[in-house]
């Protein structure tokens, strides 16, 4: 989303008051709409939401999904060497990982090979470092996190 066109298109079927939540197709955009959604499903979405992004709020893990959008497929071991951590720690972040859905692992004799799970996860990396590069001072400032 950037333009105003888009926005302006979102918000003119974008029901007015109260929560929303992802809803159906634009059939342009080709991305979702927002659609009404009742005050107590949308703390539980909001509270699920929150908690898949927690997966996102240790420099480890973050550390662990570049490496795999840089250079694919690769084992705890080749994980542990390029991260300089221990292999418990590196295996910790990766269960947390997998059990959000940002990477999949796949066993092969005795080595267990991780790679991104979904294609949308390096897209909503990179979009988080482009805001980032919007309000990166305030980020820094910030006392709040």
């Amino acid at each position: 989303m950037g333009t105003h066109e888009e926005m302006d298109l979102i918000t003119e079927e974008t029901p007015r008051g109260g929560e929303v939540d992802q809803g159906t197709l634009h059939p342009r955009l080709g991305r979702r709409l927002a659609r009404r959604v009742e005050p107590q499903e949308a703390r539980r979405q909001a509270e699920l939401l929150a908690k898949y992004f927690r997966g996102l709020t240790d420099v480890t893990r973050l550390r662990i999904l570049d490496l795999l959008i840089r250079e694919g497929e690769l084992n705890v071991s080749e994980l542990v060497e390029r991260l300089d951590q221990s292999q418990g720690r590196v295996s910790s972040h990766l269960a947390c990982l997998r059990d959000c859905g940002y990477v999949s692992a796949r066993r092969e004799g005795k080595f267990v090979y991780y790679r991104v799970a979904d294609q949308r996860v390096p897209l909503l990396l990179a979009l988080a470092k482009d805001m980032l590069a919007d309000h990166a001072e305030a980020i820094i400032a910030c006392t709040r996190m």
